[in-house]
């Protein structure tokens, strides 16, 4: 590691707050996710602070089937966030946009357009999060019964991920493939930044080759160092089988912080929070991302069982079973940490103690940056901004002001041939 090398910092907006029970925190803003204002509050916060890029996830449909469940959670109500960072362009001047969009529901034509057309409002600080989905839900609401096959929705998104960055290139040659049929290119000159960042989220084995392929960022999920570093090391591994070199690619798995002035104060937030939150409701979002629908079949106080082969998120689905058997957790104990943060890391304490974390995946070679996922908003990004961020400048970890204009140039990336 060189000692100039910065740690990577993104905001993950979402509504209320990461934590499920966000919602119903005393200090959240219950309709957070329609008001424009709120959004633009937490993007001028991130941008103070000096992060890289504000992130927004994004799923065509309602997270959950149960509309009992679904009213008691905070992922009910959001934007579509193209549209909202569209917005958020116009009232920030130097933060990196970066949204989710399905390869499996979108065309590439209209989403390369989309995303040039962001990166050119914003003088070039989009970035696109290249997901396939995998709600059984949002298939519905595009005429399918079911999900495709993970291999096959993988070789899709290879071939809409090849069709976009042809087209963000400039290239007027036509596609002709086994999903997509494209004649013309764009009518937008080349993107201010080259090409908008490439941002991808499956770390499965076909997942992981590829983002090895085309990825710029990788936003992943570990709950250990040595799941981490693994993860890290692969992928690293693997980019140079494509022609690219291991710093062409940056790793932030997810952190979700909860921080205080004291120890005793932030494990207060902490359970706090953790009270909040109905067993149906975290059972039930424990459920839908193992891809099992009758959990609460089996004892809330018993093991997780065996789990059927699954079409969803394979590698979610392997974190949270090797998590319940590596630490004895129950049905509902699981369910209850699951609620936290999805499945990714949870860090409570001061700001030292955040930082020591931080730090310590950082310099071991485990992470790039992180994408802070805080529990309700805006309390914990404001806390993360105004506690953490300084602790990590002290220590020479983060920038103290943007060097660049571009969100490439903020993540130190090349800027495409």
């Amino acid at each position: 590691m060189t000692a100039s090398r910065q740690m990577k910092l993104g905001a993950f907006l979402w509504a209320t707050g990461h934590h499920i029970a966000a919602w119903r925190h005393p200090k959240a803003h219950v309709t957070a996710g329609i008001d424009i204002d709120h959004y633009i509050q937490l993007a001028r916060i991130a941008e103070a602070a000096k992060f890289d890029m504000i992130f927004c996830e994004d799923a065509a449909g309602l997270r959950e089937a149960n509309v009992s469940i679904a009213s008691q959670t905070s992922r009910s109500i959001g934007f579509e966030p193209i549209s909202l960072l569209s917005a958020l362009a116009v009232q920030t001047s130097r933060i990196g946009l970066v949204s989710t969009a399905s390869t499996s529901y979108n065309e590439p034509y209209g989403l390369a357009r989309t995303f040039l057309s962001l990166d050119h409002l914003s003088g070039g600080r989009a970035g696109w999060n290249l997901v396939t989905s995998a709600s059984p839900i949002e298939a519905a609401n595009f005429g399918a019964t079911g999900l495709k096959p993970h291999a096959d929705r993988y070789e899709r998104a290879r071939e809409f991920a090849e069709v976009v960055t042809d087209l963000w290139s400039g290239k007027a040659s036509a596609h002709e493939g086994q999903s997509f049929s494209v004649r013309d290119p764009l009518d937008l000159p080349r993107s201010p930044q080259g090409a908008p960042v490439m941002v991808q989220a499956g770390a499965s084995d076909v997942g992981r080759d590829l983002a090895a392929r085309t990825a710029d960022v990788v936003f992943t999920a570990a709950q250990t160092f040595e799941e981490a570093k693994a993860f890290y090391d692969d992928l690293k591994g693997r980019v140079a089988a494509y022609g690219r070199e291991p710093d062409d690619i940056k790793i932030m798995p997810g952190v979700a912080p909860v921080v205080a002035e004291t120890e005793a104060e932030a494990r207060e937030k902490h359970e706090e929070l953790q009270e909040l939150i109905p067993d149906d409701v975290g059972v039930a979002l424990l459920s839908s991302y193992l891809s099992i629908s009758d959990l609460w079949r089996y004892p809330v106080n018993g093991p997780l069982p065996q789990l059927p082969e699954s079409e969803g998120m394979k590698s979610r689905q392997t974190l949270v079973v090797e998590q319940s058997r590596r630490d004895g957790l129950s049905i509902r104990q699981l369910a209850r940490h699951f609620a936290g943060a999805r499945g990714h890391w949870r860090i409570v304490g001061t700001a030292a103690r955040v930082a020591d974390e931080l730090q310590a995946r950082f310099e071991g070679g485990a992470a790039d940056g992180f994408n802070v996922m805080p529990s309700y908003f805006p309390g914990e990004l404001d806390a993360f901004a105004t506690l953490v961020v300084p602790e990590l400048q002290r220590r020479g970890l983060f920038r103290r002001d943007y060097e660049g204009r571009t969100l490439r140039e903020h993540l130190g990336l090349k800027r495409p041939a």
